[in-house]
């Protein structure tokens, strides 16, 4: 019968090691199966009947040095017995996480000023073709990287590297660096161990230093650290959908790329929009931008853009490898379906990689959405937590406010409280943050502190160029949401004196009287005369069915409820509380008929 693999080592190790070990003790101690044999010079002294302490045997240098070879060859002829090999040990616990740093410039060459944000993309593309390993995204390494002040890559240390790598729980990383001798560029790739920051194994290749051949340098360079990280057997097996297809093609595209990221980080989208166009321009199949460019358009309000780019990457999903086609279809979900299916593929795309703080921050705001905060805070709170971990900020307020919404819908004020003193810190006076601390303040009676944040609000929505209309109405929003009506009321009228015939802030007034019910009847007039201005507008029909609903009007309200729908769904996004109001509008035309 074999035995277990593990027994088989320990016999072995015992055989190997016990062995010289034995012939030392045997030196030093002169042992026999009877036990300890008595040294020459103490039978000398029983003979003389004298008592000595036995004189230890002394060893000679030379079987010293023997008995050491012996062991040592042991260790080296067998050392899975001693240290599993790093990678066999990781592949044992399942997929190897990998975090890949951006390689550090160390040429002069202008053609290979941008190589190391390509030379890393590359990489990390051709690892994620493969299921066996857990690549993290770049994104994610960059954040972190600017987190800590550095904008240039070449002065990155080995310790900040492998402290970015275990705070996205990565087993290794990738260090690498661009080096340059004559004509003649070289790169050098360094696999480490993310837990002792020894290198695993190194690799290099080099070319002609011409930016026409950066790619064909790169890439090979990307095939032979995936070859040796993924077991040869497992590679063959990988299905077509996870080959990898390189995201771009041109050093001048992923230029446009980075600038666009950064806009978009900055919430500059409309900057993004205009960047991330131009590398696609240049790189047709630049699948990475494409897919960012939906959302770019889509927080703008641009939906009809928003999902003119996302058909457009659904038509490059045969390029694309299994991570991009998920994250495809939850564009296509946020776009054309509901929540609960944006949700569906934001737990898919987990599996790729967990440590997404995005991930999680988006699924808590499609389960704000759904107006379910308990599951809205397990998310955004996990998006937090990754954000600690890492020892940096959130990219946006929204991530603190949105928690904070869940928090307040909850009336857990003590919580958003606490969670706004952070925000704070991260985002001192950010108007989104001192909308929501105006909000909490009000409903927790504290009026003079209220007062305070809402001067600092319109203080700073000035300084930002927004107009006395559009402050006038967020000071309703604030007013409303706390629950204090009358002067919500005031606010909201005080916006569309400025101008009257504006037909969002008449819709802003009529929807308040509506929802509120302060005024039902007014609040239908004042959005008739929206809807003269702007007839197929789907939120202004939205406001007039929900009054026609507040007044009994059922089959009325269905009607122009159902239109308003309709025309959402053509021209923009799934809202929760457009669907409550349709749902209402059937549900109370059936009971009247049931009855």
């Amino acid at each position: 019968m074999l035995l277990p693999e593990w027994t088989t080592r320990l016999v072995t190790l015992i055989l190997i090691i016990g062995f010289p070990l034995s012939i030392i003790f045997s030196w030093i101690f002169d042992l026999t199966p009877q036990g300890i044999k008595k040294t020459k010079s103490s039978r000398v002294s029983e003979i003389k009947g004298t008592v000595k302490i036995p004189a230890r045997r002394i060893l000679s240098v030379s079987n010293i040095i023997i008995a050491a070879l012996i062991i040592v060859v042991a260790i080296l002829a067998y050392p899975k017995i001693f240290k599993r090999d790093t990678l066999e040990n990781l592949r044992a616990k399942g997929k190897i996480s990998i975090a890949v740093m951006p390689f550090k410039n160390r040429t002069s060459d202008p053609a290979w000023k941008d190589s190391q944000g390509i030379t890393q993309d590359i990489l990390k593309n051709k690892l994620s073709s493969s299921e066996e390993l857990l690549v993290r995204e770049t994104e994610s390494i960059d954040y972190l990287i600017h987190s800590q002040g550095i904008t240039n890559t070449a002065s990155m240390t080995p310790s900040l590297e492998r402290s970015i790598s275990r705070k996205l729980g990565a087993n290794i990383f990738i260090s690498g660096s661009i080096n340059q001798a004559g004509d003649k560029v070289r790169l050098l790739a360094e696999l480490k161990d993310s837990k002792t920051g020894k290198i695993i194994k190194p690799f290099q290749i080099e070319g002609p230093s011409k930016e026409e051949n950066i790619l064909n340098i790169i890439d090979p360079l990307s095939i032979q650290v995936r070859d040796f990280l993924v077991i040869s057997k497992l590679e063959k097996e990988v299905s077509p959908d996870f080959q990898n297809l390189a995201s771009f093609n041109s050093p001048e595209a992923y230029r446009y790329f980075s600038s666009g990221n950064i806009s978009f980080s900055n919430k500059d989208f409309p900057t993004a929009v205009n960047l991330l166009e131009q590398a696609i321009d240049i790189d047709s199949n630049f699948i990475s931008a494409i897919l960012i460019v939906p959302f770019a358009y889509g927080n703008q309000g641009l939906y009809e853009g928003a999902k003119k780019w996302c058909l457009k990457a659904y038509k490059k999903m045969n390029q694309m490898n299994m991570r991009q086609k998920v994250w495809t279809k939850r564009t296509y979900a946020k776009f054309f379906e509901t929540p609960l299916e944006d949700i569906k593929y934001l737990r898919q795309l987990l599996k790729f990689d967990d440590q997404l703080p995005w991930l999680y921050f988006n699924m808590g705001n499609d389960y704000n959405e759904l107006q379910q905060f308990d599951n809205a805070i397990i998310e955004l709170e996990k998006s937090l937590e990754i954000y600690k971990k890492w020892d940096s900020k959130p990219m946006w307020i929204w991530n603190y406010t949105n928690l904070g919404y869940s928090y307040h819908k909850l009336g857990e004020y003590k919580k958003e409280n606490k969670l706004y003193k952070k925000a704070q810190q991260d985002f001192p006076d950010d108007p989104d943050l001192l909308f929501r601390q105006a909000v909490l303040a009000l409903s927790e009676g504290n009026a003079k502190d209220a007062i305070d944040i809402i001067e600092k609000y319109k203080s700073i929505r000035k300084d930002n160029s927004s107009s006395e209309k559009d402050i006038a109405a967020g000071i309703a929003e604030i007013y409303s949401e706390a629950g204090i009506f009358a002067i919500a009321e005031e606010y909201y009228r005080e916006a569309l004196s400025i101008e009257p015939g504006n037909p969002g802030m008449l819709n802003n007034l009529a929807w308040f009287l509506i929802d509120k019910e302060r005024n039902i009847d007014e609040g239908l007039k004042l959005i008739d005369k929206a809807l003269k201005i702007s007839p197929d507008n789907y939120l202004y029909q939205d406001t007039k069915g929900w009054g026609l609903y507040k007044q009994g009007k059922y089959r009325e309200a269905l009607d122009i409820l159902q239109k308003s729908w309709d025309l959402r769904r053509e021209k923009a996004v799934y809202d929760h509380e457009a669907f409550l109001h349709l749902d209402s509008a059937k549900k109370a035309i059936a009971n009247q008929k049931s009855n």
